[in-house]
């Protein structure tokens, strides 16, 4: 699967991850899909990485699943240093 289908699908778990951590971080709609794009691709490259899982197709589960943990562990690191760094 190319980076286009990694896009795509970040777009998607940024909006899912939206609606599952809604008050944990600070930003929009836009910040949020971005943040989803980026925990896509971290989830897919780490899955690989650590658990030899292939990237799989578009439509594969664990494709969905990565991209999906990828997503929260992104938008709650993003949430944490946000928050840190505008109380003080």
């Amino acid at each position: 699967m190319g980076i286009i289908g990694w896009i795509l699908i970040g777009l998607i778990m940024g909006t899912i991850a939206k609606a599952v951590l809604p008050g944990l971080h600070q930003g929009g709609w836009i910040t949020t899909i971005l943040l989803g794009i980026v925990g896509a691709l971290v989830g897919g490259f780490l899955g690989n990485l650590f658990f030899n899982v292939g990237l799989g197709h578009f439509f594969s589960i664990r494709t969905w699943v990565l991209s999906f943990i990828g997503s929260i562990v992104v938008l709650a690191i993003w949430g944490a240093i946000k928050g840190r760094t505008s109380r003080a």
